[in-house]
């Protein structure tokens, strides 16, 4: 593929303090750029890293034509940088295209476009444990048009940011039963942006009571729970992991979603993708059977779940420490993506 990159004058990279690295907090010298127009992808760039100009009618800002992807890099002790199962990515990022009536993203400037700017931004790959380089590729609307129509120019981008652990801690979790996330029908299935933005107001109500993130309940019972706001959820009663299935198209088709199914199945652990209610989690509370809850998604990996409080009351999970399926599935993952173990499935996608 032919990418024009400029390079920057002077990296940025001694600012990187890699022992303190904050989430979205910076970001690397360079990005990608194309632009979807006249009915084709134009020439994409890589550019240094920098804000973008646009017109105050721009089509996203005002129909929310715009969404996104996260997609983590690592780097093995060798010093080889491996970006874990973008594939899956881009083709989600196009379910979401379509479903937003947006220009689907060919393959090879997707993946060859995120390559190249990886190599060139390889230094800002960390290497501490925990840590690695998030990967935000994203798209939206930018006819200069305030006009209620599917646009017909879009811009792709792609920025990268060094990142470590999401959540440092263990996550308190607050089952919403008052909003609602998604209906079938609806875009609860994609990366639109508009599905983040419905969900800030209670976002922020929650962590005001001191709790971390939501886990969304269905709108029409508010029994069936759904996702939490960053990550898939997974449950452990006795020795079966459940989670809510897709079918209803509410839920978000996680990558590391994927990859948990995948690795427990083959540790022959028992794996129920079905509806799961918020009294059958309580009832298997009351009865010692809840014996692990934890969240999966790109950013967070792999968040164990300390507590979860629903109408009232509040279920206390045992300790952490004591728990071996999630604690089994992080670290299984982790060896993955450093290069610990055989990468036997192929979802290490080499970078250089």
């Amino acid at each position: 593929m032919n990418i024009k990159i400029t390079k920057v004058t002077d990296s940025r990279i001694d600012e990187l303090d890699s022992s303190n690295l904050q989430f979205g907090k910076q970001y690397s010298d360079h990005m990608l750029i194309c632009d979807f127009e006249n009915g084709a992808w134009q020439d994409p760039t890589i550019v240094p890293y920098g804000n973008i100009s646009m017109s105050p009618a721009t089509t996203f800002i005002h129909y929310g034509q715009s969404l996104f992807e996260g997609i983590k890099a690592y780097k093995r002790k060798d010093g080889q940088v491996s970006i874990f199962r973008p594939k899956d990515n881009w083709e989600r990022f196009n379910v979401s295209a379509r479903r937003m009536a947006m220009a689907e993203v060919p393959e090879e400037l997707f993946m060859e476009g995120m390559r190249q700017l990886i190599e060139l931004d390889k230094e800002w790959v960390p290497d501490s444990e925990g840590s690695s380089l998030y990967i935000r590729p994203f798209m939206f609307g930018t006819d200069a048009f305030i006009g209620v129509k599917p646009a017909d120019t879009f811009r792709f981008m792609i920025i990268t940011s060094p990142a470590g652990a999401y959540y440092s801690k263990p996550t308190r979790i607050y089952v919403q039963n008052k909003y609602v996330r998604a209906f079938p029908g609806g875009i609860g299935f994609t990366k639109a942006a508009g599905n983040y933005g419905a969900c800030m107001l209670p976002t922020l109500e929650t962590r005001k009571l001191g709790y971390d993130q939501i886990l969304w309940t269905d709108g029409f019972t508010h029994k069936n729970v759904q996702e939490i706001g960053t990550m898939n959820v997974f449950f452990v009663f006795g020795n079966t992991v459940v989670t809510p299935d897709l079918s209803e198209g509410t839920i978000l088709a996680g990558v590391t979603r994927d990859s948990v199914i995948k690795l427990l199945k083959e540790k022959g652990i028992a794996v129920e993708e079905r509806p799961i209610g918020i009294d059958e989690i309580e009832e298997n509370y009351r009865n010692g059977l809840l014996k692990e809850a934890f969240g999966a998604g790109t950013a967070a990996v792999i968040a164990p779940i300390s507590e979860l409080f629903y109408n009232g009351d509040t279920m206390m999970l045992p300790p952490i420490e004591t728990w071996e399926i999630s604690n089994f599935i992080k670290k299984e993952l982790a060896d993955i993506r450093y290069g610990q173990i055989p990468d036997t499935h192929s979802w290490m996608y080499k970078v250089c």
